[in-house]
């Protein structure tokens, strides 16, 4: 399921349907995956403090990379000289990358965006740099993901409707750029010369702010334009979450039904669940791996915050119905002894249950879908112990 196939792009097959939710399979020329899906944020070619094993364990099927990031180290061309992202990190799955555009626009201050592209200072050593839609392919397609975005603008929260609707437009126009540019070196991917005739697979990313008309303009110019799956973008930029949800409706009645539909950058276990009985495929967000890092756990009973010192001498589990590895063997006592001496496992440990909560949340709502049911929070089926 999970290896390489040198003769597939992309292919998306929806399964089952419950409602707007829809359960599926993305087919990729890394393997299978299995939708609604959350994938995993690996900034750096790695999710912090979890080694590619584990997350095959796990059973990730497909890994969030970041352009921008990797684009300053360790540098496109020295990842592509290794092979590409799949071997330089020893991950034969799935991969997507997204443009670096949300993190250029975190930047600030440190970046200027013109028509032609975004002049940005590195975070790292201050050395100015240059991103346009046709870098940014170069980049992604040096890289090699299966998935690839098109370079676009973030709009900020909050923006008047002139701003908007300029910032729009000019993701439009960097998405032509992107699609034109793509369709013209998608043959140099670093994978391409194991034989074949697989390429990536380049999305398309819906703009327009909160402004709900906007959002469909852009979605349908953006359709025009004509990608393999569309990505919502420029949300959880600091709007109320109930305006994240309405944006997130309203947009998805003008995707087309027979291709993926990507939400960037969202959000809560409760809140993906809801997105995918929306008819949400794809979803990524570094909340599970962040807060773990500082200590706040998910579980089938409500959040934990293991630094409390109430769990000190509990010798339960973390989640009585979690059978991952961390579940399987260590007390809240431990964990929390772990993260009051600030050990480094403890950050390890944190993390793997987090990821293994998403990811299994994600696997009940994908049975219940397949069953003609609506899933509700919490909703975490368990994968049997071993």
């Amino acid at each position: 399921m999970h290896c390489y196939n040198p003769y597939v792009s992309i292919r998306f097959e929806i399964e089952a349907q419950s409602g707007s939710a829809r359960s599926g399979r993305l087919i990729t020329p890394h393997g299978d995956v299995e939708t609604p899906v959350f994938m995993p944020v690996g900034t750096l070619a790695s999710v912090k403090g979890v080694s590619q094993d584990i997350l095959e364990e796990l059973d990730v099927q497909i890994l969030l990379g970041n352009t921008y990031h990797l684009y300053l180290r360790p540098g496109v061309e020295q990842v592509r000289k290794l092979g590409g992202l799949h071997r330089f990190m020893a991950w034969p799955r799935a991969i997507l990358t997204d443009s670096g555009g949300f993190q250029v626009f975190s930047l600030g201050d440190l970046r200027k965006v013109t028509e032609e592209g975004v002049t940005f200072r590195s975070h790292l050593d201050g050395s100015s740099h240059f991103f346009t839609p046709e870098s940014a392919m170069e980049a992604q397609i040096g890289l090699g993901a299966d998935i690839i975005m098109a370079f676009d603008e973030c709009t900020e929260y909050p923006a008047d409707r002139e701003r908007t609707r300029a910032s729009m437009e000019l993701t439009l126009r960097w998405a032509e750029r992107s699609k034109k540019h793509f369709d013209e070196h998608k043959d140099e991917v670093p994978w391409r010369s194991h034989v074949g005739t697989a390429t990536q697979a380049l999305f398309g990313i819906v703009q327009g702010g909160m402004e709900l008309d906007l959002r469909k303009e852009s979605a349908e110019r953006t359709i025009a334009i004509g990608f393999p799956g569309y990505a919502i973008g420029g949300l959880s930029v600091g709007e109320p979450r109930a305006l994240t949800r309405e944006v997130v409706e309203s947009t998805l009645e003008h995707l087309p039904a027979d291709k993926p539909r990507y939400l960037m950058g969202v959000g809560t276990p409760e809140e993906i669940v809801q997105y995918a009985n929306l008819g949400i495929d794809m979803m990524d967000c570094v909340l599970p791996t962040r807060a773990a890092r500082h200590g706040l756990l998910f579980t089938s009973e409500g959040k934990i915050s293991i630094k409390q010192a109430r769990h000190a001498g509990d010798e339960a589990p973390l989640d009585p119905n979690c059978a991952c590895r961390v579940c399987r063997r260590y007390s809240r006592a431990y964990l929390r002894h772990l993260y009051a001496a600030n050990e480094v496992l403890a950050q390890v440990l944190n993390t793997v249950h987090n990821l293994s909560f998403y990811l299994d949340t994600m696997r009940a709502v994908r049975h219940s879908i397949a069953l003609g049911k609506e899933t509700g929070f919490p909703c975490v089926q368990s994968r049997p112990k071993p």
